[in-house]
């Protein structure tokens, strides 16, 4: 039960079938599994990043993840965890996004055809917009029981809102995917987060009746923060995104420094590759000391999500704010035309433009309560104009204590 012990012991492991056979399973010769991400968004966020994660330690294993981006179900809508339903989106739009992911996926894993058990990456529109309705509710529909159905959470939860029969199909489709790729590509596991534990146990249940076959499945847990917030989501409430141009990889890797003192040794547990023998010997760490764990982690998640150059210039922006060394260059900044100044630029325009602040009357706000600066002075006038004589290349501004923007002027004085 090695492979099955490590990811245990990492706790990426929630529920799984069959747990002596897919533990033999997993030690064994090279098997095809798939995970699915609908395609809702333009982009993965933290929520999506343990199912990679677990992919990528079944690759170094041996076995070959097959990634489903779901171009197809996305036009559908998984009812999973959701009180309404998702926003009707264009088919030109989810193929976009659905583009954009791919990219994503890359710097997980290694999707060469040259090597024996290289990722694929499929897109479920490629067969289920081929799917014939009649055939379909005569060869998958007729193994479903309603009553089932009904009984599972993701329904139960939506029934008194309100749920569409589109979104109600969403579990055949999902369970008709895995029978897709055990056909064409001998998938025989699905792993995926544990909201979609129905989803999975329907596909082994619509193998075994048309094949006669037995696959297994297993998920993930539901990651949330000491505080209980869900890992999808973050500052404020926003998502921390893995496209660079939505969450840039300094505020990426601040994320990862900022995480509660409870979370660094877990978090590097599910996601990152630290050897277990070196995050034991980190989880003695306390105090202070602790920042070496989550400055660790930091590293580690950004190099994964963003590459080591990447990870490597967030560290030393981060240094460079919080701790006098390195370099402010990679903070996170805006140019500004010199010519601006003559207009009469106040630094609440700059607060605003840089997204330090969601409004002006924000910007008002958190001075009246002394939480702006520019460079080290603390901003009493956020109204005031920028002195376009006196204006430097470049000034550092902050709001609260750990967000900042470097504004750069461009142009002749």
């Amino acid at each position: 039960m090695e492979l099955l012990r490590i990811l245990g012991e990492r706790g990426l492991i929630y529920q799984m079938t069959a747990e002596e056979k897919l533990s033999e399973l997993l030690d064994g010769p090279s098997l095809s599994f798939y995970i699915g991400f609908d395609a809702t968004a333009g982009s993965l966020h933290l929520g999506h990043i343990v199912p990679l994660m677990i992919a990528r330690h079944l690759q170094d294993a041996g076995h070959r993840p097959i990634i489903v981006i779901g171009g197809g179900t996305a036009l559908v809508g998984d009812p999973s965890g959701r009180s309404t339903e998702r926003t009707f989106e264009s088919r030109d739009t989810v193929s976009r996004w659905a583009g954009s992911i791919r990219e994503q996926m890359k710097r997980f894993l290694d999707f060469s055809q040259d090597r024996k058990n290289g990722a694929l990456l499929l897109d479920n529109y490629e067969w289920l917009s081929k799917l014939n309705h009649i055939e379909f509710l005569r060869e998958v529909g007729r193994h479903f029981s309603i009553n089932r159905m009904l009984a599972a959470e993701s329904v139960k939860l939506r029934l008194e809102t309100g749920l569409s029969f589109l979104e109600f199909s969403y579990s055949l489709l999902q369970a008709y995917d895995f029978l897709h790729l055990y056909r064409s590509h001998g998938c025989v596991l699905q792993v995926g987060g544990s909201d979609q534990w129905g989803n999975i146990v329907s596909g082994i249940d619509l193998i075994r009746r048309t094949e006669g076959a037995e696959t297994w499945g297993f998920t993930c847990p539901l990651v949330t923060t000491a505080s209980g917030e869900k890992m999808s989501k973050s500052q404020a409430g926003g998502a921390v995104w893995l496209d660079p141009g939505l969450t840039s990889p300094y505020e990426y890797y601040q994320f990862w420094i900022n995480v509660d003192d409870r979370d660094a040794v877990y978090f590097l547990k599910l996601y990152t590759f630290v050897p277990m023998e070196e995050i034991n010997e980190l989880a003695l760490l306390r105090g202070a000391d602790l920042r070496v764990v989550k400055e660790r982690l930091a590293l580690e998640a950004t190099s994964i999500a963003h590459g080591t150059e990447e990870a490597q210039n967030a560290r030393s922006a981060s240094r460079a704010l919080f701790e006098g060394s390195g370099s402010h260059e990679e903070v996170p900044s805006l140019e500004v035309p010199r010519s601006r100044l003559e207009e009469g630029l106040t630094w609440l325009d700059l607060f605003v433009e840089t997204g330090l602040c969601a409004s002006r009357s924000d910007v008002r706000r958190l001075a009246s309560q002394g939480g702006l600066y520019v460079d080290s002075n603390r901003l009493e006038d956020p109204v005031a104009e920028l002195d376009s004589r006196s204006a430097p290349d470049s000034t550092l501004l902050r709001a609260g204590k750990k967000r900042y923007y470097r504004v750069v002027f461009t142009g002749a004085r």
